[in-house]
This record gives structure tokens, C-alpha cells and sequence, in this order.
């Protein structure tokens, strides 16, 4: 249980990345359409200098955690907490954290973190459908027909091998934030950089003001794959695979889009492949076996034994190592909320779950990348996301009349046949029926606020992000009366082997601001609510930037638990501390991306009686997305949030706030 509340979706904080200057998309006549970008600087290039990310010290995480736990608890309870800390700090707390610092030093070549998070979600045994997995959807393609499900199916597959045999080359643009493009994000930095030595290359980056961020998780994008396996699981990537692997109506299909030579197999091919694929009209499977990555994952490791044993191990291979899997649904989406439904789980009969992602293509062409969370973040993911999108977009490989190359798919393309026994199959029926429960009972709402967005927001000099999680505080105090565990994710990516760091929204300042609001807002003039939500984005920007820095207090305290528990200690006392258990129990979990690619992102709660909320500010509109199961009310939370942003945007205004 600790596993799934710790680890909570992490989606990247920061603007789409496209190439640059030196990194052009290839024209489709150049006969370089292998790749999508040739860029002078290698993708690798910067990872070698990264610096490392830094253990705070344990003064510091003391304060930050009791800053955090603040507005949760009572005088009483905080006081206690207090005590708890103290004897942490000057006892067992400081001999884990030299022991900690002690070990960072031996293991130079990754982050302190790396280790203890790959175990946490690998030994997680809860099903990685709702309680891990999240998606992220494209927006449509702007040439309507272009949206045709065989179209766009073969578009896509044929940019995500672009971007895979890019990437593998060595010529995908190396990640980079760049706080000041003008400067770095040019010919002349690159064609200097590229000739610094990678040991040195990241100080020669940080001096035109610009930051390559992490991507040693990008491997794990293709061919990869979590196996099931008893107590924890185990990532596998196999780079010599060159078969994609396609699911339709519970069926599976693989077929080469890599020949010999590790060309990319002709986009005409691809698409009669898909074509003849579609054209199947067999019945769904009586027992589709995809309901088995849906289990608990002792449960799935136990049957996939069964499965390898009786003569399904080649089969199995074939799954485990296919470049990624391209789900293709036989329906159109009715609308947001549908779409988020079908993209986060589906109906359980026609995903791989446990691959590294599954491409999703609706019948309308609505599409999206869902995406296993062990191996890495939202920042390869997104990345993955902005490129295909481009690259399909302004470079397709097929279009609406393009004619699918005459080619005997039916020897081509491999339908997989797996033999189950009567224990299987019994496995399989059980899984289903867990699913089905358990997918019934959430419920997910989406609203978008078009009062404004980033602009206005920042015309004003408010944090577009503060207000957004000013007004999640506000709207729950509105429906439940209470300042609960709140958690944003937030990328430590300019770090090596970073992972993420928590962000705390919930604060003194949001508490104050929150109740003003709501409880009394004819005791407080506009220009007194305006000076309150200043003060709270000026505090949650302290908390972003300390966050995206390894300065936060969640993976401190975490990994010294974790090397607690691997030295055989008994666990200290602040982490018995029942207030300790109540801000691990994020009731709302939050996570933001923006990017032009992306339509809308999602996730379920983290917590039974909590709330999974992806959201976005955008240049004129905040879009949220939320999800609940019974208990909590998603329909009525975003109710709230909506009052709540039209309070907020009110007293900017300066205008009196409704009651």
C-alpha cells in the first residue's frame, strides 16, 4: 500500500520540445526518411557531464516536511509531529542520512533515488491498470481526413520507428531546457558544443543559460516490456526484435516494420498489413488473455508461469519484445470523457498493459499513448508524443488516397495463437471480473474554465500553476471542509538518473487564502485577497523551483526509509507517526503537462477516497481532468474548482466575490 501511495504520476513541467535550428525535419524526397531529425549534437551527448542530484541536507528536509504538514494538523498533532522530527533529526535520522551520503559517494554514476524508486515500483503488487498507469491523448490531426483510422495508424507507426531509429542513431536532438534560446538554442551553440567533450559538455550548456535534462530512460521507450514476477517484477528491452506487435477485438497480430538491414519497412507495406488486419472478422476471443496484465501481480506472475509452461513461451517472446504495441479500437469516441475511459483502461480486452506503451487508435482516429510507469517518466513519454505528432502531421509517410502496396499480408503478418488450459482460462474469467468491478466504480469528469489562462494570469504576475492549485484547495474546502494531503509531480530530470520530486501545494498560505474564499469573503476587500494570492504564488513558486532542484523532502525521507529497511532497523518513529501516514495519503494527486500535441491527459486516483486531477493551463484556458471513485464526487469537485476559478479571476478583476 505505501508503494501505491507514493508513487504518483509524474508529467513534465515545461514547454513542448521540437527541433531546432541544425535538427530539421527530413523532406519525404531525400531518401532519408529513416529518421526524423539529423542532429550535429549527439542525443547522448550531455549525459556523461550531468550533475548529480543532490541529498538535501536533513535540517532542511526537517523544515520543509513541517512546513508541509503545517495546515494538515492541529496544534496538538503538530506538536507531537514536531517531537518526532526532533528525535529524528539528532538521533537515528542523522546516523541514515551519513549513511545515505555515504553510499551517494560510491555510486557516482547514478542518483540516490534511482535505485529505491526502480524497487518501489517493481515491487508494487496492486494491478498497474488505474493504480499506476496514465495516458496522455494526441490532439487530432488538423487535416480532418487525415483522422482516418488506417491513415493515422500507419502515420503514427511509421514517425514512433522514425523517432525510435533516430534516437538509436545517435541524431535525435539531445534534450534540453533552454532558459534563454536566443542565446543556445541556435546553429552556431551547436555547431561549438558538439566539439566540447561530453565529460564537459553540460558546464558548456549551463554558461549560455541552457540545461540538458536526463535520457538515460529513453532505451526502455521500445522493445520493452514489465514482467510479471513473484515479490517484484523485471524490466526486459530487446533492442534485436523488429516485429510490431498489434491488438484488435481481444486478437493479436505481429508483423516486421524493421527489415534485415534495420530499414524501416515501406509505409505502403505497413499500411496494407493494418488494412488486412482490420479486414479480420474473426469473434473476439471466448478468454482474450490481455485480462491477465490487469491482475495482481503475484496473481499474473503465477499464471504467466502456467502460460510459458504449456507451449506459449515462443508466443510470449514475441509480445515481450515487440517494438511497442498498437491497440486499433473497431469504435469512435463520444466525447472527452469516453476518450479518457477507453485511453486509461478500456474494457480490459485489447491493451498489453505491461508493455513500455500501447499506441491507442479509436476508429475515428482518436488517439493516444498509455504508458507503463516503472521504467521511466512522462518526460521520455512526452517527448515520444511531440515528435510522432510533428512528424505525422507535417511529413506523413500515407495519405487518405494512398494506395496500400499490393503484398501477401496474410503470410506477412502473424496471428498469435495461445494455448490455454482449463487453469488459464479460469484466471482469465477471474481477472475480467476484477476489472469489470473495479473499472464500474470510476467515475471521471473533465471541464474547461475559459475566463483566461497563462496570459492573463501572468499579465497580473500570478504563477499560472499557483492558481490552478489555489483553486483544487479552494474547491475541496468548499465540498469537504477540509485542507487535505495534496501532491503535484514535478520532474528532477536536469539531474542524472533523476526521477521526481514532490511539489506540496497545500500550504499556510493556501490554507489562509482558501478560507478567506469561501468561509468569508465579505470580510475581506479584493486588494486583500489579491495580496493573499500573491503571497501563495510566490510560495508555490519557492516550492517549483526547490522541487526541480532535488531540494523537496519526499524522496529524502523516502530512500532513508528505504535504507532503514535494507539494513534491518526498526523503523523510526516519525515514520509511525500517524501524521507521517495522513500526508502520504495524497487525496488529491495532481499532475500538469502542456504541449500543443496533447489533447487532454489522465489518471485515477492515487487513494480510494481521493482524487486523480491531470490539468493544463494554456494561453487562454485551463483545462482539468478528473477522476474519483465512490466516496468522492468528481461531477461536484469540478463544480467547485470552476466556482473557485471564477472567484479567483473575480477578485483580480476586482470585482466582489459571490457568495
Amino acid at each position: 500500500m505505501v508503494a501505491r501511495l507514493l508513487l504518483l504520476r509524474a508529467w513534465p513541467r515545461g514547454p513542448a520540445v521540437g527541433p531546432g535550428p541544425l535538427c530539421r525535419p527530413l523532406s519525404s524526397g531525400s531518401g532519408s526518411r529513416e529518421y526524423l531529425q539529423l542532429s550535429i549534437v549527439p542525443t547522448m551527448h550531455f549525459q556523461d557531464s550531468l550533475p548529480r542530484l543532490p541529498i538535501p541536507k536533513l535540517e532542511a528536509t526537517i523544515k520543509r516536511y513541517l512546513r508541509a504538514q503545517k495546515p494538515l494538523l492541529d496544534d496538538g498533532q503538530f506538536r507531537k509531529t514536531e517531537q518526532f522530527c526532533k528525535s529524528f533529526e539528532n538521533g537515528i535520522g542523522k546516523e541514515l542520512h551519513e549513511q545515505l551520503v555515504a553510499q551517494d559517494k560510491q555510486n557516482k554514476h547514478t542518483s540516490y533515488i534511482s535505485g529505491p524508486w526502480f524497487d518501489m515500483y517493481l515491487s508494487a503488487r496492486d494491478s498497474i491498470v488505474l493504480n499506476f498507469n496514465p495516458f496522455m491523448a494526441f490532439n487530432p490531426d488538423p487535416k480532418s481526413e487525415y483522422n482516418d483510422q488506417l491513415t493515422r495508424a500507419t502515420n503514427m507507426t511509421v514517425s514512433a520507428i522514425r523517432f525510435l531509429k533516430t534516437l538509436r542513431a545517435g541524431l535525435l536532438e539531445p534534450e534540453v531546457f533552454h532558459l534563454n534560446p536566443a542565446r543556445s538554442d541556435t546553429d552556431t551553440f551547436k555547431k561549438l558544443i558538439r566539439f566540447v567533450p561530453s565529460s564537459l559538455s553540460w558546464y558548456g550548456a549551463y554558461l549560455v543559460n541552457a540545461y540538458p535534462l536526463d535520457m538515460s530512460q529513453y532505451f526502455r521507450l521500445f522493445n520493452s516490456t514489465r514482467l510479471p514476477r513473484p515479490i517484484r517484477d523485471e524490466l526486459v528491452t530487446d533492442e534485436k526484435a523488429r516485429h510490431l506487435l498489434v491488438l484488435r477485438k481481444g486478437h493479436f497480430y505481429v508483423f516486421d516494420v524493421l527489415d534485415q538491414d534495420g530499414n524501416i519497412v515501406s509505409a505502403s507495406e505497413i499500411q496494407a498489413h493494418l488494412k488486412y488486419i482490420l479486414s479480420d472478422n474473426s469473434p473476439a476471443p471466448a478468454f482474450p488473455l490481455a485480462y491477465l496484465t490487469t491482475e495482481n501481480r503475484d496473481v499474473w506472475a503465477e499464471l504467466r508461469q502456467k502460460l510459458a509452461s504449456g507451449g506459449n513461451e515462443e508466443t510470449l517472446r514475441k509480445v515481450d519484445s515487440a517494438v511497442f504495441c498498437l491497440c486499433l479500437d473497431d469504435f469512435p469516441m463520444k466525447d472527452l470523457v469516453h476518450l479518457s475511459h477507453n485511453m486509461l483502461h478500456g474494457d480490459g480486452t485489447n491493451r498489453w498493459f505491461d508493455k513500455s506503451f500501447n499506441l491507442i487508435i479509436a476508429k475515428d482516429g482518436a488517439a493516444a499513448l498509455h504508458f507503463e510507469h516503472a521504467w521511466g517518466d512522462g518526460v521520455a513519454v512526452l517527448r515520444l508524443l511531440n515528435e510522432m505528432f510533428k512528424d505525422s502531421i507535417q511529413a506523413p509517410a500515407v495519405s487518405p488516397q494512398s494506395q496500400p502496396a499490393r503484398t501477401d499480408s496474410p503470410a506477412a503478418v502473424q496471428k498469435l495463437n495461445f494455448k490455454l488450459n482449463d487453469a488459464l482460462k479460469t484466471g482469465i474469467s477471474t481477472a475480467k471480473e476484477k476489472f469489470d468491478a473495479i473499472v464500474k466504480t470510476l467515475t471521471i469528469n473533465f471541464i474547461q474554465f475559459r475566463r483566461g489562462g497563462k496570459e492573463f494570469l501572468k499579465k497580473q504576475k500570478l504563477s499560472p500553476d499557483s492558481v490552478a492549485q489555489l483553486a483544487f484547495q479552494m474547491a475541496f474546502l468548499r465540498q469537504y471542509g477540509q485542507t487535505v494531503a495534496t501532491y503535484e509531480s514535478c520532474s528532477t530530470a536536469a539531474f542524472k538518473h533523476g526521477r521526481t520530486e514532490t511539489i506540496r501545494p497545500a500550504s499556510i498560505f493556501t490554507k489562509r487564502c482558501s478560507e478567506a474564499f469561501v468561509r468569508e469573503p465579505s470580510q475581506h476587500s479584493t486588494g486583500e485577497l489579491q495580496q493573499m494570492m500573491a503571497e501563495c504564488s510566490k510560495y508555490h513558486g519557492q516550492l517549483t523551483k526547490e522541487a526541480a532542484m532535488g531540494q523537496g523532502f519526499d524522496r529524502h525521507l523516502f530512500a532513508l526509509r528505504y535504507l532503514a529497511a535494507a539494513k534491518g532497523i526498526v523503523l523510526p518513529e516519525l515514520y509511525l507517526d500517524p501524521a507521517y501516514g495522513q500526508i502520504n495519503h495524497n487525496i488529491l494527486s495532481t499532475s500538469t503537462l502542456s504541449s500543443p500535441a496533447v489533447n487532454i491527459g489522465g489518471f485515477a486516483p492515487v487513494v480510494p477516497d481521493g482524487f486523480g486531477i491531470a490539468y493544463a493551463v494554456h494561453d487562454n484556458w485551463i483545462g482539468c481532468n478528473v477522476s474519483s471513485y465512490p466516496g468522492r464526487n468528481a461531477r461536484e469537485f469540478l463544480q467547485c474548482v470552476e466556482k473557485a476559478l471564477e472567484d479567483i479571476f473575480d477578485a483580480i478583476e476586482g470585482k466582489c466575490i459571490k457568495t
